[in-house]
């Protein structure tokens, strides 16, 4: 339930992990070999590459006397987050700066020579992320939106091998759905197939019939609410929940299973 990230230095290719990959893209550059540039050149974190003016923040701070603070583009950079050496080096044909500017559907094409960057760029499409960018500041990201980038960071640890055992990981969803469109709750039960596909166990705790009717097994705690309630009435596949006549979800259940 945490964010992904609090401040502007956050964002969804620093939290998936495609980030140190992507700087690496750069240094590998023959502009950045004869300018003696290596990955840390491309971090806007640390280092000589990243605007002194916002310190690869790409915003500055504007304090306010009587109302709350305000981030607007830093002047130097543009809010590139870089200095203008840094942006000098371009892969082809876009400095950093513009990769970061990039939607992860305009990145995914852009990148699609470079296998890993590429395989979680997809990923973050199969969940309904296509729209963001590389760059997008974390703090502007909805709820929604933070927990499907986490699903997807571990999604894209989890690729299955055929020399090692992959290991088995719980994981705990609490109303994955809540705020979810409905086209997006498809793409998340999508997402958690291909969890428990890789051997994997996800325990959701969920009152959406999309998602419920899709699980493997139903617990369906009751029969109230609040003090009423805390036992499982029944318990099963959800065609076994769906009759259950001392189920008050059986009946909604038994609808969406029929079509």
């Amino acid at each position: 339930q945490t964010p992904i990230g609090k401040t502007p230095r956050s964002c969804p290719a620093t939290y998936v992990g495609i980030w140190e990959l992507i700087r690496r893209a750069f240094a590998e550059t023959s502009e950045s070999r004869l300018r003696g540039y290596n990955a840390a050149r491309f971090s806007f974190n640390t280092g000589a590459g990243r605007c002194a003016v916002c310190e690869g923040q790409g915003l500055v701070k504007l304090e306010m006397s009587f109302l709350p603070d305000v981030r607007v583009p830093c002047e130097r950079c543009g809010g590139q987050r870089f200095n203008a050496e840094t942006l000098g080096v371009q892969l082809r044909g876009l400095h950093i700066g513009q990769v970061l500017s990039l939607s992860i559907d305009d990145a995914c094409e852009f990148f699609v020579n470079h296998p890993k960057i590429h395989h979680t760029l997809r990923l973050l499409q199969d969940v309904g992320l296509g729209y963001l960018t590389l760059g997008q500041h974390s703090p502007t990201l909805s709820g929604g939106e933070a927990q499907r980038i986490k699903l997807v960071s571990e999604l894209a640890k989890a690729r299955p091998s055929l020399t090692r055992r992959q290991p088995h990981t719980l994981y705990l969803l609490d109303e994955p759905t809540v705020g979810l469109h409905m086209a997006d709750v498809e793409r998340l039960i999508r997402v958690l197939h291909r969890l428990t596909d890789l051997g994997n166990t996800v325990l959701v705790v969920e009152h959406n019939l999309d998602l419920i009717a899709e699980a493997d097994w139903v617990l369906d705690m009751g029969p109230e609410g609040g003090k009423g309630g805390g036992k499982i009435v029944v318990q099963g596949t959800p065609s076994k929940v769906a009759k259950a006549k001392n189920s008050v979800t059986a009946p909604y259940l038994r609808e969406i299973l029929q079509g």
